[in-house]
């Protein structure tokens, strides 16, 4: 696209700011486990979460068809009686373990999908988050294996945070968010995300990044550049209520180059707690972004992701 051709789109472009956010209600968590290492920093943030917000916790695991297919049929109801057998030492040592005190939880097995077993149970308890770990499966392993995560964010109606391998092992008793990062693109998808990152952010009294990444710039001249830079720091600083600025510490940063590693930078930059963005519905991508990169981000990030699906 030519310089000139940008000037339309962009004078046409007109972003409402959102209004003042109520408190995010967080009053029953849906954890999934697979008793993994990715699972246990999963459970770890979501207890963090359920001690700021007094919320219940569900910590369910799925026991998947798929993992006794090849077994003969005359095997099979021994083997799915090992499976559950194991599934439920594994969930008692858990119980047993003292993680889940001062938390009001329930522990819930089911066979089937981990997608269909996470979210019949999100809905038969009211859940206001799922929250879950990725291996962070890449290349031929996430081709043959797929990624569960990856799933539940793109179909998940409820917000979902992903703990993804680079976050630290070990979050602090209780969630202190001091700075939370924003990615949008200004269309409805993405900014179907940005009450939950106001409200974070005036719960937790935290700074927060709004980030807006321009592709394709590489023809573009510094000039042009300055200028689109303007543009969109006054579209992400319209996008906020007033008097947010009493409440939380906004700052506004624009982009330029691939949005993956743009986002990503960004967030370590300012050391984020959390990363907040919008999803596409019907299982798409995420803001502008392909789905692919989405799950690239959410396996590269140091911090927490919450997607919010449009």
């Amino acid at each position: 696209m030519s310089e000139q051709e940008r000037q339309p789109i962009m004078s046409s472009m007109e972003v409402a700011p959102v209004q003042t956010p109520g408190r995010v209600e967080l009053s029953n968590i849906v954890v999934a486990t697979d008793f993994s290492p990715a699972s246990e920093r999963a459970l770890s943030f979501a207890l963090a979460i359920a001690r700021r917000y007094d919320s219940h916790v569900y910590v369910a695991h799925a026991i998947r068809p798929d993992l006794y297919t090849l077994t003969p049929p005359e095997a099979s109801h021994g083997m799915i009686d090992l499976v559950r057998q194991a599934a439920e030492q594994e969930m008692a040592a858990l119980l047993i373990s003292g993680r889940l005190r001062e938390v009001p939880h329930q522990a819930v097995i089911e066979e089937g999908d981990v997608w269909t077993v996470i979210s019949s149970i999100a809905s038969r308890y009211d859940a206001d988050l799922i929250v879950l770990g990725t291996h962070g499966r890449t290349g031929f392993e996430k081709m043959f294996l797929g990624s569960v995560a990856e799933k539940v964010f793109r179909l998940s109606e409820l917000p979902v945070l992903t703990v993804g391998p680079g976050v630290a092992k070990q979050p602090p008793a209780e969630v202190e968010l001091k700075h939370i990062v924003f990615a949008t693109d200004f269309t409805t998808n993405s900014r179907t995300a940005l009450p939950y990152a106001l409200s974070l952010a005036q719960e937790h009294q935290a700074s927060l990044t709004l980030l807006h990444v321009v592709e394709n710039t590489e023809d573009l001249s510094a000039e042009t550049m300055t200028h689109l830079r303007q543009f969109f720091t006054e579209r992400l600083s319209g996008m906020l209520p007033p008097g947010s600025d009493l409440w939380c510490y906004p700052e506004f940063v624009v982009s330029f180059g691939p949005s993956v590693e743009r986002i990503l930078e960004t967030c370590q930059a300012v050391e984020a707690d959390l990363l907040v963005m919008g999803i596409r519905g019907g299982g798409a991508a995420v803001g502008h972004l392909p789905h692919a990169n989405a799950y690239r981000i959410v396996c590269q990030a140091a911090c927490p992701v919450l997607t919010v699906r449009g």
